[in-house]
């Protein structure tokens, strides 16, 4: 027998941050939140814009602006990418370099002061079915004209609510090059935002919750 979700239109509507303001700049970016119950039925929702981008987001943003991105069908390192990891400039049949990164979005228990030099969560989840865990899946990336999409979704796989006050989107960074002697490839891991809900989401046993991160450039 199918019963009705316990969070309502109405109810919604209530719980969603409003994130236009006066003179806001083209970007604006927000965090949705989706708790289910295990029936699948939704018992939370939250809607907030994110605030806290650390110097890593702007760092990666910056990669096609300062040149070290030469683009799907190039083999040639930019000058920068030359200079810095000593790659000839001239291309050949291999691919002589190219940067590529991931995304995924992990939520933790703890909450701390926002710095844009911040590397991590305070307490962050760890993924499994042990006690306080969660299992995470895959984080999905995808666009839309001038917006970006990172959705996430975790289970409760314990026998007890595990409770979620802060969520990072956190990316790695894989420089795959060939420098004169063989393939080598270096990988970075990187915090991109850091932000905490003004009360903590309940994610029950048995339960799931989605939570997405969306990026949108205007103007």
């Amino acid at each position: 027998m199918l019963t009705p979700d316990l969070v309502n239109e109405e109810d919604i509507d209530k719980l969603i941050i409003p994130d236009d303001l006066p003179d806001e700049p083209a970007f604006k970016a927000y965090i949705e939140a989706k708790v289910y119950d295990k029936e699948g039925h939704i018992i939370d929702y939250r809607r907030q814009p994110m605030r806290s981008l650390t110097q890593y987001f702007l760092a990666l943003m910056s990669i096609p602006l300062i040149g070290t991105y030469s683009g799907g069908s190039s083999n040639s390192p930019t000058g920068l990418l030359a200079n810095v990891l000593g790659l000839s400039a001239v291309s050949n049949t291999a691919w002589s370099a190219d940067i590529v990164w991931t995304w995924s979005i992990q939520v933790g228990s703890g909450t701390q002061a926002f710095s844009p030099t911040l590397t991590g969560l305070a307490a962050p989840i760890l993924n499994g079915s042990q006690a306080g865990q969660l299992v995470y899946s895959t984080t999905a990336v995808s666009n839309t004209g001038s917006s970006v999409f990172v959705l996430g979704a975790v289970s409760n796989n314990t026998s007890s609510a595990i409770s979620v006050t802060e969520i990072g989107l956190t990316c790695t960074v894989y420089i795959q090059y060939w420098p004169s002697s063989g393939y080598t490839t270096s990988s970075y891991n990187f915090l991109l935002s850091y932000d905490t809900f003004s009360t903590a989401i309940s994610i029950p046993a048995s339960g799931m919750a989605t939570f997405q991160i969306v990026i949108s450039f205007t103007g």
